[in-house]
């Protein structure tokens, strides 16, 4: 059952790495055919295979080269961001190059690009992205031990959240909660964390299918409407037909 298990294994990472090849040569193919102002979205999409092929090996040296790969196509991309001020594009590249530079144990360095990821969120008044950078941050404040400024950046995006009123934002932070507490050795509050985001994302699941269900009704009723008008219709002609005939058989006898 092992063997069986591990042959399973092997053969799922070795389709996964030929997609991944795949869509590499597929993306590196289309920059020959981009012009240089346009190239920025391919990097990025280039940087985030190699990261995910990052996930499908076990090697740390293929580990490393994969980082490596991602950061020097994140930096490419950076460099047509930056060119065209495009702040957007320039925040992808700062998130990139944070979850690179925290894979590397590079804390400082992961924590200087999430906050200026963050900075340009705040720019924008984007508050879900604010939310997301600050969960970020504060993980990485807890890879360095900073656990009180880590919590200090999870409080700030709860109260965003609440505030927000989107509850999908609320239960990212419980899973930052959840991770943070782990860190601390808290168990119980990471539990408590844990609870609360699958209790936020219950509702969220409720509230989608009741939404689901008045479409469905709403739905239903339209058509029983339309059904019914087109009965009506089909009676009208009906009608109407039968009450021509007489009118003609008339017609032609006074003929």
């Amino acid at each position: 059952m092992k063997k069986l298990f591990l042959s399973l294994f092997i053969l799922l990472t070795m389709f996964q790495l030929s997609a991944h090849a795949d869509k590499l040569d597929s993306l590196k193919q289309k920059l020959q055919i981009t012009s240089d102002s346009l190239k920025g979205p391919v990097y990025i999409a280039i940087a985030d295979q190699y990261l995910l092929k990052n996930d499908s090996i076990s090697s740390r040296r293929l580990k490393f080269l994969n980082q490596l790969e991602a950061l020097n196509y994140t930096m490419l991309g950076l460099h047509i961001y930056s060119n065209l001020e495009d702040s957007l594009g320039l925040r992808t590249c700062y998130n990139n190059l944070s979850k690179i530079y925290r894979l590397q144990r590079k804390y400082i360095q992961a924590k200087w690009f999430i906050l200026q990821s963050n900075s340009i969120s705040r720019i924008r008044k984007d508050v879900p992205n604010i939310i997301a950078s600050l969960i970020e941050l504060s993980a990485i404040k807890g890879d360095m031990e900073d656990y009180k400024m880590a919590q200090a950046d999870l409080n700030e995006a709860l109260k965003l959240a609440i505030k927000s009123k989107k509850p999908k934002n609320e239960s990212d932070v419980q899973l930052g909660y959840a991770g943070l507490y782990r860190q601390m050795k808290e168990f119980t509050k990471a539990s408590l964390a844990i609870k609360r985001h699958e209790e936020i994302d219950d509702s969220i699941h409720k509230a989608q299918v009741d939404s689901l269900a008045r479409l469905a009704a709403r739905d239903s009723i339209q058509m029983r409407k339309k059904d019914s008008i087109i009965v009506k219709k089909k009676v009208y002609i009906s009608k109407s037909k039968k009450t021509s005939k007489p009118n003609s058989i008339k017609r032609i006898a006074s003929l």
